[in-house]
């Protein structure tokens, strides 16, 4: 595999999109959130993934907010852009326009409302990266997509060069372990759930593709490094203090928690696109009560 795989370890927020009141994608505010990412100091930026609501925008728009992505990283970090779609067809074209853009890896969610099976799924992803010249993430997010990619099916993947691993957001964490035999731990598997970062890393994966990065990078950044060097008590514990934000998913719907999260810590607006509505007010008290326990460890151990 001609691909230096190290390079792309570590902790990548999955970036939330930010928009206006009116709805439109706030291109500042996307700046800004970049630059404070990178100088929390991620190893790595996901735009234009689930969390960054993909699915709500135009092809033209998911196209502009990783054009600002390379603008603002400029080389800094890999850039990893989300540039799956229902159908083969459009999923090579957002890739091959990504390609042209510079981004260091695309990453393919599964088909969703669909359902493809897994010899349709294996041929799909075939075609996509033999269409690219760059390396290849599978995204395997079965709640939000209802296709799951089986080990057996990644296996068959990862037999084509330039697909050199998965982000994984099953919660299956047999099924994460399996990715890693199958492939003899060559893959890089990335965590796509919080609550099982520190899980993945010590099973021998790659790192974090990592929603509560957009909150709390430092902190994600410091359980992936405490993890590496062997100190799994301060890992372990972070891994706690953070899971109660990702429970808190489970109050509204889909993406809006993370995004109203970023806003209590003074990171936007909390807007998400209709017809995802904000947190009702005492949603916003508990969560609020959430951050703060987690902001009061994050000073202690990240100062």
């Amino acid at each position: 595999m001609k691909w230096k795989l190290d390079q792309y370890k570590g902790v990548s927020p999955a970036v939330a999109t930010p928009f206006k009141p009116n709805q439109d994608i706030d291109e500042e505010a996307l700046r800004d959130l970049l630059t404070w990412y990178l100088d929390a100091g991620v190893h790595g930026i996901s735009i234009a993934g689930s969390q960054g609501e993909f699915f709500a925008l135009s092809t033209e728009e998911r196209l502009r907010i990783i054009e600002i992505a390379m603008e603002v990283v400029n080389g800094k970090v890999p850039v990893y852009a989300g540039t799956g779609a229902v159908s083969t067809r459009e999923s090579i074209y957002i890739t091959q326009a990504a390609q042209a853009m510079g981004v260091d890896v695309v990453m393919l969610i599964t088909p969703y409302f669909i359902q493809p099976s897994a010899t349709e799924l294996v041929v799909h992803y075939s075609e996509i990266a033999t269409a690219t010249k760059l390396p290849v993430l599978l995204y395997n997010n079965p709640p939000r997509t209802s296709v799951n990619i089986t080990p057996e099916t990644f296996q068959k993947c990862y037999e084509i060069e330039n697909i050199v691993g998965i982000k994984d957001s099953s919660g299956d964490m047999t099924q994460i372990i399996e990715y890693l035999r199958l492939t003899d731990r060559q893959a890089l598997v990335y965590s796509g759930r919080d609550t099982l970062t520190l899980d993945i890393i010590l099973q021998g994966g790659a790192g974090a593709i990592s929603p509560a990065a957009n909150v709390f990078p430092k902190l994600v950044i410091r359980l992936y490094d405490a993890a590496k060097a062997g100190d799994f008590d301060t890992a372990r514990h972070i891994s706690d203090v953070l899971a109660p934000l990702r429970m808190a998913w489970a109050w509204a719907s889909f993406p809006v928690v993370i995004k109203e999260a970023m806003a209590l810590v003074g990171r936007g607006n909390g807007i998400a696109r209709a017809p995802i509505s904000g947190l009702s007010e005492e949603k916003k008290k508990s969560l609020r009560k959430i951050l703060a326990a987690i902001e009061s460890f994050e000073l202690k151990i990240c100062s």
